[in-house]
């Protein structure tokens, strides 16, 4: 499912956030209007490849705000799972040191909505509800715009740690594109030269914002 040029869909549910606060009603409602939102998914707390890029994406958060781009994190653990993990030292495994908010999607509703559970609910023989699959998520990553449309979406299996600078790269792509109506080729990056298109959809992205 591809939720490219469609609203990311809405949420409410409890985060951690500045690495120790819990909040109970955190969304990302919050930045429509003032903030790109670069929201990412991550299968679990207290595993392997999920804290390197945590920290990626911590090392990286002045670059992502300077761009006027909030960056939040979500996976299916418990608030408090996630702020256990936030308390942890970096060499012992944790993310200490990691201050954008972290989700907790309890109920897999989010993870479900925006395409990226690895599972799904299936009746046995017995009629009995059960999982079919391990119900966490793929790592997924959304680039939405300051409407609330996803512009970007990639999703990649468990093994597959992602880039952060790539992520960066489509934030600056959009900036350049809605401030100067140009598109992206290819490997292009900030401060290098972009392309003149004339199709609809260009003037019809260009008309709504």
């Amino acid at each position: 499912m591809s939720l490219v040029g469609k609203k990311a869909p809405s949420f409410s549910a409890a985060a951690v956030v500045n690495g120790n606060e819990i909040v109970n009603s955190f969304s990302l409602d919050q930045f429509l209007g003032s903030k790109y939102v670069l929201f990412f998914f991550y299968p679990k707390d207290f595993t392997f490849v999920c804290p390197t890029e945590l920290h990626a994406f911590q090392s990286k958060l002045a670059d992502f705000e300077a761009r006027g781009c909030a960056v939040v994190a979500c996976s299916t653990d418990t608030e408090e799972s996630h702020w256990s993990w936030l308390q942890m030292d970096k060499n012992k495994g944790g993310i200490n040191g990691v201050k954008y908010p972290v989700v907790a999607d309890t109920t897999k509703a989010i993870s479900t909505n925006f395409g990226v559970l690895a599972g799904d609910y299936d009746y046995n023989d017995s009629g009995e509800l059960v999982a079919m699959g391990p119900m966490i998520a793929y790592r997924g990553l959304f680039l939405i715009d300051k409407t609330g449309v996803v512009q970007h979406q990639v999703i990649n299996n468990f093994p597959l740690g992602r880039s952060v600078n790539e992520a960066l790269r489509m934030v600056d792509a959009l900036i350049h594109f809605e401030e100067n109506g140009e598109v992206c080729p290819a490997d292009w990056h900030k401060g290098e030269d972009a392309m003149t298109a004339s199709f609809d959809g260009v003037a019809d992205y260009l008309s709504a914002h």
